[in-house]
């Protein structure tokens, strides 16, 4: 709740802050740097991850900004035999099942594999800009683009990391995917090419749908330093 406060928070406060009076000076290009939290679920699993966010822009019109988006995030957490497709289950579930006949483990053995996992995005495309106030600039654009994640088990138990290295042998799976959704956000100007800028996407994918039974909603926050300079577009 304290990251949804933060982030409403900065946009309130740009509205304050923002003075009517269209902007003297908007660079042609743009660069920004910040913090990243990338927050993905769906009914029965939930991965919070933090790390960097960089985008890098060039502006054809003031109202119209084109350029690269990049993230990299690591978190950590558990994958149970409920987020799995429905056929792995009823495997899983003999297999235990056969395991309790055998006396190997106790009828109440719950499954449960923690993980740690990578995910990179990726994406490029346009970005409407408005330069109405004179001390911030809002925008909204379309996220659409790549999404990778690489996932590394750590199961906890002989059981489990049998069933561990049946999912991802090796310990560690990956996968691409497309993703698609819209974000937008606001830079608070303080001086012509220097601002503060917080900004949220949400989109859709569905990674590991060998494996996972539901793609997941995925919600990135941002925040950091944003730049812009070169011959002001008129």
């Amino acid at each position: 709740m304290s990251r949804w406060l933060l982030i409403a928070s900065l946009f309130i406060g740009a509205g304050a802050y923002a003075q009517t009076g269209a902007q003297d000076y908007v660079g042609r290009y743009d660069v920004y740097g910040g913090f990243a939290y990338l927050g993905s679920s769906n009914p029965t699993l939930t991965l919070a991850q933090r790390g960097f966010h960089l985008q890098a822009g060039v502006r054809p019109r003031r109202w119209l900004s084109t350029g690269f988006d990049y993230s990299v995030t690591e978190g950590h957490a558990s994958l149970g035999p409920a987020a799995l497709k429905t056929s792995l289950q009823q495997t899983l579930g003999a297999q235990l099942q056969g395991l309790v006949l055998e006396g190997a483990i106790p009828p109440t053995y719950a499954l449960v594999v923690p993980f740690s996992s990578v995910t990179q995005t990726f994406a490029a495309g346009p970005q409407l800009d408005w330069h109405h106030f004179h001390k911030a600039t809002l925008f909204i654009r379309p996220s659409i683009g790549a999404i990778h994640e690489a996932a590394t088990l750590h199961p906890l138990d002989p059981v489990a990391t049998a069933i561990a290295n049946q999912l991802a042998p090796g310990g560690t799976k990956s996968d691409w995917t497309a993703f698609y959704g819209f974000g937008g956000g606001a830079t608070i100007r303080v001086t012509d090419h220097f601002g503060i800028r917080a900004q949220a996407d949400y989109v859709h994918n569905y990674l590991f749908s060998d494996i996972l039974r539901d793609g997941r909603n995925v919600i990135r926050l941002s925040i950091g330093p944003a730049f812009q300079f070169g011959p002001n577009v008129k």
